[in-house]
């Protein structure tokens, strides 16, 4: 888990750092806002995971980073069909972003099977 945190605020942080190269316009502000609300909020709710009370309330906040990491995805695809794409690589953030995606629902699933079977 001590890992996967690390990634969390890695991918939190290079979409940080991917936004500060963006030129500063109208056009690009609400992207730009959005992408660091939504990568920032998967950093932020995996750590709550690992602070969970229950399995249950542990499902109920990695479905948030799952939420996130999607909207997060959403805006990373949207600057790609940009120029900024030609001048920042996405494709390594998107990598990223679809293994932290495999991994939560991953996780997920594993709890709620685990449930499934205690019940």
């Amino acid at each position: 888990m001590k890992d996967l945190k690390i990634r969390t605020q890695n991918f939190s942080f290079e979409c940080w750092e991917l936004c500060k190269l963006i030129p500063k316009s109208r056009e690009f502000d609400a992207w730009v806002r959005q992408l660091i609300r939504s990568s920032s909020s998967v950093g932020a709710n995996y750590g709550a995971a690992c602070r969970a009370k229950s399995d249950k309330d542990f499902i109920n906040k990695l479905k948030i980073v799952e939420e996130e990491l999607d909207e997060s995805m959403f805006w990373l695809e949207m600057f790609q069909k940009t120029e900024i794409n030609e001048k920042n690589n996405l494709n390594v953030l998107l990598k990223e972003a679809n293994e932290l995606l495999a991994i939560t629902v991953s996780s997920i699933m594993a709890v709620r099977k685990r449930l499934n079977q205690i019940s």
